[in-house]
């Protein structure tokens, strides 16, 4: 075989290996990128457990404070009437307000573990779109070059 066409066939094999390994880069971006989403959404999933058990653990340890003011109250003798009336119902108002703002607190930890998901997903689809890019502009490189030593 002469060396032009031993040239030409490396240059073909060479643009070929480029495709091959471009193409293989652009399918393990996608898989990563999907393994970083899945995380992202895992997390996501135990974030929100852990804020239903912080609630949890508020209304319960509220239950206990309102229970021990009104057995407090009772053995005083005073009725439930008035101001310590009025104290219970504060504390009921306040644990409310407190669980709200754990729950909101989840929502916004949810919702960026979710954009995160999503940011990671549209990350490894451009990094594959590039990869492929790159892997046909490596066949038309090797089949320019081998075009035009066999000119």
């Amino acid at each position: 075989m002469d060396p032009v066409t031993l040239a030409a066939a490396g240059a073909i094999g060479g643009g070929i290996m480029g495709y091959k390994g471009n193409q293989a880069a652009a399918k393990a971006a996608k898989q990563t990128a999907e393994f970083n989403a899945q995380v992202a959404e895992n997390e996501s999933i135990i974030l929100r457990r852990a804020k239903v058990d912080e609630e949890a653990n508020l209304r319960h340890n509220s239950d206990r404070l309102i229970s021990t003011q009104r057995v407090a109250t009772a053995a005083s003798g005073v009725e439930m009437s008035g101001s310590p009336m009025q104290a219970i119902a504060d504390a009921h108002f306040n644990v409310n307000m407190d669980a709200l703002k754990i729950q909101y607190a989840g929502d916004i930890e949810a919702t960026a573990k979710a954009s995160e998901a999503a940011l990671a997903r549209a990350s490894g689809s451009a990094k594959a779109t590039a990869y492929k890019t790159a892997s046909y502009q490596s066949l038309l490189a090797g089949g320019s070059k081998a075009a035009s030593l066999m000119a």
